[in-house]
């Protein structure tokens, strides 16, 4: 008598099989984190609200937010309900909110309670804040956030936020956005991380490495990123004064290795604030 055996997958069909759901996975995972985090994704009133009453997470409000941008842009009557909101988020403690926040209220220049807080930001403790706050003030013709639009053409100061010992983890030349974390100051024992405020190059250290340090010292000077350059002289195109010729023309020249549009944007800038100065 004779018996049959069972047919048996085989040990490479069970490998291929693998292969494919781990590469299936390579290509579902990126797109899950890129859909959760990307803040194109369309969001409808319900949503809107469930997110900006989410205080614990902040990456849902700036996604809220930004999508009221993109209603506000397209001029969108029904968006004005959620401007009470909008307003109130520009004293929520989280920075990266406001920072949104500023940009978010630029975007309707017919708003005077709009106008009212961006001119209240100017004031925040966070620059990005206060940079944001400026720039959305011009779409308002308000110039009140001229100083701190022409630091954007500077290089910056970074002070430490604390007294300790220093320890750098950032080169001259390395680039940084606000959040890269740029040393470490160690006080009673514990290390606590420096991180940038601003985006820029790092130029040098202004107080040596392992050296001690004290809260408020200047720590590392920054030049500006291509992108707040650019910024900054965009809006000083509208509210640029004859005193800023200097520091535009220095962009002009391509001060920072900036780009060709950097420098041509300096130069359209310059010609601006002397014709304003002439008339």
């Amino acid at each position: 008598m004779t018996t049959e055996s069972k047919p048996r997958a085989s040990f490479g069909g069970r490998w291929t099989y693998g292969i494919l759901i781990v590469a299936f996975l390579f290509v579902l995972m990126p797109f899950l984190f890129w859909n959760a985090t990307w803040f194109g994704r369309p969001m409808n009133d319900a949503q809107i609200a469930k997110a900006l009453a989410d205080s614990k997470h902040a990456r849902e409000i700036q996604h809220a937010l930004a999508q009221l941008e993109t209603r506000i842009e397209a001029r969108d009557p029904r968006v004005k309900q959620w401007y009470p909101q909008i307003i109130a988020l520009a004293a929520d403690p989280v920075d990266e909110i406001r920072v949104t926040d500023a940009w978010v209220m630029g975007q309707d220049n017919t708003s005077e309670e709009f106008h009212r807080a961006l001119r209240e930001m100017l004031n925040d403790p966070n620059v990005m804040v206060q940079r944001n706050a400026a720039l959305s003030l011009v779409r308002f013709n308000d110039d009140a956030g001229h100083p701190q639009i022409l630091a954007m053409l500077r290089p910056f100061e970074m002070m430490s936020p604390l007294t300790g010992a220093l320890d750098t983890r950032l080169k001259p030349g390395d680039i940084v956005n606000p959040g890269t974390m740029i040393a470490h100051i160690e006080v009673s024992g514990k290390k606590n991380e420096v991180r940038a405020t601003v985006p820029g190059t790092l130029i040098r250290w202004l107080a040596n490495d392992h050296a001690n340090v004290s809260s408020g010292q200047p720590l590392v000077a920054l030049a500006p990123s291509e992108g707040m350059v650019w910024e900054a002289l965009r809006a000083l195109y509208i509210v640029g004064r004859s005193e800023d010729l200097p520091d535009v023309e220095q962009v002009a020249r391509a001060a920072y290795g900036s780009s060709p549009q950097i420098g041509q944007q300096a130069q359209s800038t310059a010609r601006a604030i002397r014709d304003r100065s002439s008339s």
